[in-house]
């Protein structure tokens, strides 16, 4: 058989193959390549370790063994030069080996019966990883500049063989773990406590919903503070659905969104005629929370006017609506809400104190979502899932640095801006993965620093998986969902370079 037709047979053994398959091939090919080459033994190593050359792969002909595979063998001064890319050609064993070499080297070859030994390096990603040998132990063998052309070009086969059932043994690790990691994180969202749609298992919100189920069944007016968006609202439906008044309406009144000139209206009610535009009699709100709960959102916006009569209101049940001289009374339990601090509003003048004693009989402090992060993997989650069909997304897997960089951000829009944020990730997550790298770093203030830390250390993770292949079956770009075009772009603009500046 002549070379060429040799390596046609080299190269059709390795199309087309399974994962399972290729170790098999390989040593198949260094048994023909042993016989081709009419030596006693040939030898794929590896020359990743410093100082090491390690077995790969090894056949042999006759009575010669082949190297144990996966043996490291210290050979400091061959690994040097093949590291260099210079081939190591030996005729006559141990003569020709120089001086450089070893004492150990020089013990290792008298032990392993050499008689010669030609040794190619592999270049693979621009460096010198691999190294194919082939040796005499009979007699001497003067190894000719085709003998390194043929070894190199068999060589060069069986390493490209070997990558490629690293890569994708790697990309078969690297999806396990994913999804290994993946169902960690669904584990965390279980045995999570969900009250009314709150969810979370923190200890802070622990607390809150102790105190919530303490004061619920009671009469006992409640005032929630907290930042905006740490769901008070949420919490004010789980009061009222604990409480006696469950059966009845929890009748809901924002203090912010309603003009001072209507407050009155809204609240009390009017007869027809009471004013411009009162073409019928209306019921107010405290009217309409009669034996149930009034939950007044956003009290601390209240103008002082407005507060006065409120609290004439709260103080002994009765009114009277705009227009009318009949006085009504209504039995309600009322819970406020607000992110201001009230008790500073009242030093300043802008809220009266005897209407924060009459609605803050219970105070609740509502912790902002930077002092529960422990629950935003869950809140993520239940979010996803709820909104993902309605968005036309399947998300099957957020990985741990996506998570990571949800959980270092601070945010000042709690709750509310973390649903706002992954809406748009939603929208911009095409593939299973859930995709924040935009959404949070262009558009919630995320300091672009420890996002692009995040971002650059998870492409690095999967570019060295992959051996930095950016095209081609189990590429990087295809890990990652990217194109490669955007994977590049994404490498340049994190400062991320090929080793050796390729």
């Amino acid at each position: 058989m002549d070379f060429a037709s040799f390596v046609v047979r080299l190269t059709t053994r390795f199309t087309g193959l399974g994962t399972g398959e290729i170790e098999g091939a390989i040593r198949a090919s260094l048994s023909e390549l042993v016989s081709f080459l009419g030596s006693g033994r040939a030898t794929l190593g590896d020359l990743q370790e410093e100082g090491v050359i390690r077995t790969r792969y090894s056949q042999a002909s006759g009575d010669t063994a082949p190297f144990p595979e996966g043996a490291g063998l210290e050979l400091p001064w061959f690994q040097q030069e093949l590291r260099a890319g210079r081939v190591v050609r030996l005729a006559t064993l141990p003569d020709d080996l120089p001086a450089e070499a070893t004492a150990a080297e020089l013990e290792y070859v008298r032990r392993a019966g050499f008689r010669s030994n030609l040794t190619v390096p592999i270049q693979v990603a621009g460096t010198y990883d691999y190294a194919i040998a082939s040796g005499t132990f009979d007699q001497p063998r003067e190894w000719t500049d085709e003998d390194v052309v043929q070894l190199r070009t068999a060589g060069q086969l069986i390493a490209g063989a070997l990558m490629r059932l690293r890569t994708e043994r790697r990309l078969h690790d690297l999806t396990a773990r994913l999804e290994a990691e993946n169902e960690y994180l669904r584990e965390e969202t279980r045995g999570h406590l969900e009250v009314a749609g709150i969810i979370g298992k923190s200890l802070a919100l622990q607390h809150i919903l102790e105190q919530v189920a303490l004061v619920a069944p009671t009469e006992a007016n409640v005032l929630l503070q907290g930042e905006t968006g740490t769901g008070k609202e949420l919490l004010a439906n789980a009061l009222h659905q604990q409480s006696r008044r469950a059966d009845r309406a929890l009748v809901k009144v924002n203090c912010a969104a309603i003009p001072a000139s209507l407050f009155e209206s809204e609240l009390l009610g009017h007869e027809r005629g009471a004013f411009t535009g009162a073409t019928a009699t209306r019921m107010g709100r405290f009217e309409l929370a009669d034996r149930g709960t009034l939950f007044l959102d956003e009290v601390g916006e209240l103008p002082l006017e407005m507060q006065a009569k409120l609290l004439r209101v709260l103080q002994d049940g009765t009114f009277e609506r705009l227009g009318s001289m009949t006085t009504r009374r209504a039995d309600v339990r009322v819970i406020a809400a607000t992110n201001r601090n009230l008790e500073q509003a009242i030093h300043q003048g802008r809220f009266r104190q005897d209407l924060y004693f009459r609605l803050g009989t219970f105070p609740i402090p509502v912790p902002p979502l930077r002092d529960r992060r422990e629950d935003i993997p869950l809140l993520t989650w239940a979010y996803v899932e709820r909104r993902q069909g309605e968005l036309g997304r399947r998300i099957g897997r957020i990985t741990r640095a996506t998570m990571q960089a949800l959980q270092a951000y601070d945010w000042p829009g709690n709750v509310r801006e973390l649903e706002n944020v992954l809406e748009r990730a939603l929208i911009l997550s095409p593939g299973p993965d859930l995709r924040i790298d935009e959404v949070l770093g262009a558009n919630t203030g995320v300091p672009d620093q420890s996002l692009a830390a995040v971002e650059r250390a998870h492409l690095l993770t999967i570019l060295r998986l992959c051996h930095w292949r950016i095209n081609g079956q189990g590429n990087a770009a295809e890990v990652l969902g990217l194109h490669p075009n955007t994977l590049r772009f994404r490498m340049k603009k994190l400062g991320i370079r090929r080793p050796g500046g390729r």
